[in-house]
């Protein structure tokens, strides 16, 4: 007979008919005898399945409520029309069909195990020659037939026929403009076939943001950045009739600025769920977003030079990309800070005087008008725009703000003309000297009845013929009282800036340490005042001085600065003292000096901060981070020219070259300081050579013989020499014992640690020992109640651990020890016998009165007198008669 074989696992098993015969007739009898207990259940997707040529498509198999082993073995057939195929097996490798087998050896399809009870049958491309029925079968491995044992669903391989063909949308738009993003899309209608098309932007190294998309059951979803953008109207889709999808963009803003793509997805409905089948991506186009503040241009025209009583006219030009689309804001300002007028992008006018008044005379043109000008109208004026952009649905955003250079209006007076003088009578020749300016006038006519008063100007000195900014110094008034501003203010009132009136037409300023940054021109300017007939002063007329250069000697200030050694540092553990003397060239006395030390570890090293002192003497550790050694450095001021800095306790990482960096200071404005000039000192060198301590070990005892139950002190001494610190070390100290002289047998009685934990060996004596530490190097070996087995010889050992200041390791030393010492217990014969003794004649003293009472009592109880009967004399008999 015929044997069957199957293969699976790996295993090959042969049976024979009879034994598979006689296998189903048991089975058969379990299945009536036990009943129908459990049903095998195989499950595939719900079908029909819809899949694209070309794309991955799966299908997962799982089986449930079956018998036998955990892990189940799946066969796929495929059927289409009449025939059916084999096409993948997870046991068999020979089971696919001979029209499959390239796909499968290429893994074209494969099927994959997910766990025990489910696969999935994967093909990578697939194609339309793959749609029918697949059947999912496993064998069974159940003691009773139930359920089932195979699956179907019936797949269907469409054609790829989806083209997405997106219109390149502008590469540019100016800010507030529509952006319009068209995407055509075609392919073939099929029922079950669900269409959406997804627009999104993908901007510099971002990930991609999704803007709307529309689909699959005609919905609208809108990208999480978008919301309020949609719900504000600036997002519209617009649906065309053959495959035409737009969505516009309205109320462009720079960030809109990326790469837009257009994506179509194809979906199924499958099992109340939407699934994805194909989709397809486009690159509509880079679109680039001109912000209206890089094109905006603000700019003030017209003459500025009037006589008082002439009409002022100044025109503010605006300019842009797409101007017409802007609503301008126009803001006329005198000084920076004064507003004069304003006009919203509405055209209302906000005045705040009536002698301004402001027109549009044109597109971006602007006209600020003044009636009938007087001498306080001067000054500088400045148009100021903000353009403004309306979104879709109405609302105004501001898209940028911009200034124009202001310019400066002059008013000539029309009273009879007066000379005003600018002379320096005290030049200043170096850096710190007193600087005099005096601002005469003269030739003034009508004097009586009139005030003066002046306002002074500096300028920082061009180079090149460059156009620089000026500042206004200070000003006295025509009531003589003196207005500092802002950038001056601390200068004055502090008196470094003096401003006085010395005669009724002579005016001082006087700068009592003349810097580098008052090196410039000045510039005087008087005006006149009238009093009106209200009672007001009015100024009528204004002059002003030539400019005046003021310069200093081309001789600077300067610092020498020299490094001496005052302790050198000869080993680890020293102390390092440097002084830095410094010497003034060309600076006045007063002025504040300050100190940097700074150290190169190596020749040619970059140069480091370690401490500084500033010129309010406040000492500050620039790059010293040993917090643990922040308190053996330090630096001070020990003379007007002199500082001193030390190092206590100099380590082997503090070998290096020292300088000194002497720097002077002043306050021109009395509160912030302003380095005049600095200078370096010579190099001072820390090398010595790295020495390791040295421990020894001494071993002393209060008394070497002793009686029993007596107290012994043993002391360990350590003693270091090579290095000043011990703080950085400790010690590991044990004690030893031998009960004979000379012998190298020792016990370890005690020991401490270094961290100070004690540990005391198992004595079984009515002896004990203590551990004391009295100092940092002392320790004491005490011993309670002494006894004959405490006498021998002692020694002690001390292992040092030395604690690294750089990076705060311990490091162990190798162990020192001590000599020897003999400890006697003494024999004490009195006092060993004594207590025998007074026992045993207290016991026979006891014993004796004891015997003594005992006789006395028997006497007496004994031996008493009483009657006495004599007895009859009778005779002997004779033996022979008895």
């Amino acid at each position: 007979m015929s044997d069957a074989v199957c293969e699976k696992g790996g295993r090959i098993v042969g049976i024979t008919h009879r034994q598979a015969m006689k296998n189903l007739s048991v089975l058969i009898t379990l299945c009536f005898t036990i009943g129908l207990t459990v049903g095998r259940k195989v499950s595939l997707p719900a079908g029909p399945l819809i899949r694209v040529e070309g794309e991955t498509l799966s299908l997962r198999c799982e089986v449930s409520d079956y018998q036998g082993p955990k892990e189940q073995e799946f066969e796929w057939k495929a059927t289409k029309g009449s025939e059916t195929i084999q096409v993948v097996s997870t046991f068999d490798s020979s089971f696919p069909d001979q029209s499959l087998k390239a796909r499968v050896f290429t893994e074209d399809i494969i099927v994959e195990r997910i766990n025990e009870s489910t696969v999935e049958l994967r093909i990578k491309e697939a194609r339309v020659t793959d749609s029918g029925i697949f059947t999912c079968s496993t064998p069974s491995t159940d003691s009773v037939i139930s359920g089932n044992y195979e699956a179907d669903v019936l797949l269907r391989v469409i054609r790829n026929t989806l083209v997405v063909v997106p219109e390149v949308p502008a590469s540019s738009v100016h800010e507030g403009r529509l952006i319009n993003l068209h995407c055509n899309i075609t392919q073939d209608f099929i029922e079950g076939i669900y269409l959406s098309v997804t627009w999104s932007v993908k901007k510099d190294q971002s990930p991609e943001q999704d803007l709307l998309t529309f689909g699959p059951d005609s919905g609208v979803t809108v990208g999480n950045n978008f919301i309020q953008r949609y719900a504000d109207g600036e997002m519209r889709l617009h649906l065309g009739n053959t495959g035409s999808y737009s969505l516009v963009l309205s109320g462009a803003v720079p960030a809109d600025q990326g790469m837009y793509l257009c994506t179509a997805r194809q979906w199924t409905r499958e099992q109340g769920t939407w699934n994805r089948i194909q989709e397809k991506a486009e690159v509509m186009g880079e679109v680039a977003v001109i912000p209206t503040a890089k094109s905006l241009t603000v700019q003030v025209l017209d003459s500025t030079i009037l006589n008082t009583g002439d009409n002022l006219n100044l025109t503010c030009l605006v300019s842009a990309d797409d101007l017409a689309a802007l609503g301008l804001e126009v803001t006329w300002l005198k000084n920076d800070t004064q507003i004069l007028t304003h006009l919203s992008r509405d055209g209302v006018v906000a005045k705040t005087s009536d002698i301004f008044s402001i027109n549009q005379v044109g597109e971006g043109d602007f006209r600020l008008e003044l009636h009938s000008v007087e001498l306080s109208d001067k000054g500088l004026y400045s148009c100021r725009v903000r353009a403004w952009i309306q979104q879709s649905w109405g609302k105004w955003y501001q898209a940028a703000e911009k200034t124009s250079a202001p310019v400066q209006v002059m008013i000539i007076s029309k009273d009879p003309a007066f000379t005003v003088t600018l002379k320096s009578p005290v030049i200043a020749q170096y850096l710190g000297d007193p600087t005099e300016l005096l601002c005469q006038v003269s030739n003034i006519s009508h004097f009586w009845g009139k005030r003066l008063s002046v306002c002074w100007f500096y300028s920082a000195a061009s180079f090149g013929g460059g156009q620089v900014g000026t500042d206004v110094i200070a000003s006295l008034n025509e009531n003589g009282a003196v207005i500092p501003s802002d950038k001056y203010r601390d200068r004055i009132d502090s008196g470094v800036i003096l401003v006085t009136r010395i005669e009724p037409a002579t005016f001082k300023l006087r700068l009592l340490h003349t810097t580098n940054a008052d090196v410039g021109e000045y510039v005087c300017s008087v005006t006149t005042w009238t009093l009106t007939r209200h009672g007001i002063w009015k100024n009528t007329s204004e002059h002003q001085a030539n400019v005046l250069k003021v310069s200093l000697a081309s001789k600077g200030p300067g610092i020498s600065v020299i490094a001496r050694h005052k302790r050198q540092a000869t080993f680890s553990g020293s102390t390092f003292e440097m002084t830095c003397m410094a010497k003034l060239k060309n600076l006045w006395e007063g002025v504040a000096l300050s100190v940097l030390i700074l150290v190169q570890y190596g020749v040619g090293a970059p140069s480091h901060k370690l401490a500084s002192l500033s010129p309010d003497l406040v000492l500050k550790l620039e790059d010293w981070h040993e917090s643990s050694r922040q308190d053996s450095l330090s630096l001070v001021k020990t003379g007007n020219t002199e500082f001193l800095f030390r190092i206590q306790n100099v380590q082997m990482m503090d070998r290096g070259f020292y300088s000194c960096e002497v720097a002077a200071w002043t306050k021109p404005d009395g509160h912030n300081w302003v380095e005049i000039t600095k200078g370096e000192s010579n190099k001072i060198q820390i090398n010595f050579e790295h020495t390791r301590p040295s421990f020894d070990l001494s071993i002393t005892s209060d008394t070497t013989s002793v009686y029993p139950w007596e107290t012994v002190k043993i002391d360990c001494i350590i003693s270091v020499s090579g290095a000043s610190n011990t703080d950085n070390v400790a010690y590991e100290i044990r004690w030893y014992q031998s009960h004979l002289r000379g012998s190298d047998s020792f016990v370890l009685l005690a020991s401490i640690d270094r961290w100070g934990v004690v540990r005391k060996s198992t004595r079984n004596d009515t002896s004990d020992c203590s551990l004391e530490r009295l100092r940092t190097q002392t320790f004491v070996l005490t011993v309670h109640g002494t006894q004959d087995s405490d006498a021998g010889e002692y020694y002690c050992t001390a292992t040092p651990w030395i604690r690294s200041t750089t990076t705060a390791d311990w490091r162990k030393e190798p162990e020192v020890i001590s000599k020897r010492v003999f400890l006697n217990v003494k024999f004490a014969l009195w006092d060993s016998m004594k207590l025998p003794l007074l026992y045993g004649a207290c016991t026979s003293l006891t014993v004796g009165l004891f015997s003594l009472i005992l006789g006395l009592l028997c006497s007496l109880c004994c031996c008493r007198n009483t009657t006495h009967t004599p007895h009859t004399r009778i005779k002997l008999i004779n033996p022979q008669i008895d």
